[in-house]
């Protein structure tokens, strides 16, 4: 009798440490992929419906182990929905990345200098974003007021995930752009030429997008300002070609320049209607606190740089110098 139970007591005790290999085996068992794929987790899907998804795609070899190892760990089965990377480490991390809401992150990039056609371009080959832009009322849609949206969102890099829409991502951008420019307008300069925080807003447009060397952009700045402060007319080649809109094709001709429109600095007092880009916040700095200067021109080198003057005579011999004698 005695043998008997200690036959039985041994028994099971095997079968205890085999079934405990089994499950350290499980455990451990990586997922059966060569390299790293998207997996889809849809809102409502649950555990066994995944597991049975991973064994018929022959990730893993049987389900029913890790639906044991469910029941032991209940946390297993909450899958939240979205898109996930899945590597070849063990299939219950690779569940573990689900439960935590591990999903894939994606970037969409706002350029210093953009303006709002090229970043709904972009919008629109953003992979995994879902396009919801009303483009009839795109900023009551975006910062919740009639008007454009030109020069309100902030560039910079912006993180999304898949399913995710393109008004949350750009009410992000608006967001920070008004911070920004909020935070920064108490801080200007006394006497400039601004009624209000939007007129700012559409110098900076204009700083940034005739600037190449960033740390000429308070130059800039100095040399507009003065410009309106003397009742001088911007004059400046980029308002001339936003204004031109699709209409532009790269060069920009002196019909351009005649030719009336809203934005044509050449023909408007002032500054244009709304800005024209997407401006940094060191554009915004340098449109609020330009420094003292008495240039009122500046050319182009042809190498990214510029050269300012104070006078019409020295700005002549600048262009002279680094336009005509190019084009001769």
């Amino acid at each position: 009798m005695l043998k008997v139970i200690l036959s039985v007591l041994l028994l099971a005790l095997v079968t205890t440490l085999v079934g405990y290999q089994q499950l350290q085996a499980t455990i451990t068992s990586p997922l059966n992929i060569a390299t790293p794929v998207q997996f889809e987790v849809k809102k409502g899907m649950g555990f066994n419906q995944l597991c049975k998804q991973w064994e018929a795609n022959d990730w893993l070899k049987s389900c029913w182990r890790y639906q044991v190892i469910a029941k032991l760990d209940p946390t297993l089965t909450d899958l939240k929905a979205g898109l996930y990377q899945l590597t070849n480490t063990s299939v219950i991390n690779n569940i573990k990345k689900i439960n935590n809401g591990e999903q894939i992150s994606f970037s969409f990039t706002i350029i210093e200098g953009q303006n709002l056609r090229e970043v709904l371009a972009a919008i629109n080959s953003a992979p995994h974003l879902t396009n919801n832009l009303n483009t009839e009322q795109l900023s009551q849609q975006i910062v919740g007021e009639k008007g454009h949206l030109e020069g309100w969102l902030f560039p910079d890099t912006y993180h999304y995930h898949s399913g995710d829409t393109a008004s949350s991502l750009l009410k992000r951008a608006a967001v920070k752009m008004q911070q920004t420019l909020e935070q920064a307008w108490p801080k200007r300069a006394k006497n400039l030429p601004y009624k209000n925080a939007y007129d700012a807003l559409i110098m900076a447009s204009i700083i940034e997008k005739e600037t190449g060397l960033a740390s000429e952009r308070p130059l800039i700045a100095a040399v507009f300002i003065n410009r309106l402060n003397a009742n001088m007319r911007l004059q400046t080649d980029p308002t001339v070609i936003y204004g031109l809109g699709a209409d532009f094709d790269g060069d920009i001709k002196r019909k351009d320049l005649r030719d009336y429109t809203p934005y044509n600095t050449y023909r408007i007092n002032g500054l244009p209607p709304t800005p024209i880009a997407m401006p940094s916040k060191a554009a915004i700095l340098a449109a609020l606190n330009p420094p003292q200067s008495e240039y009122v021109y500046f050319v182009a080198k042809g190498d990214g740089s510029h050269q300012f003057s104070t006078t019409l005579k020295q700005h002549n011999a600048a262009v002279k110098t680094y336009i005509l004698n190019k084009t001769n």
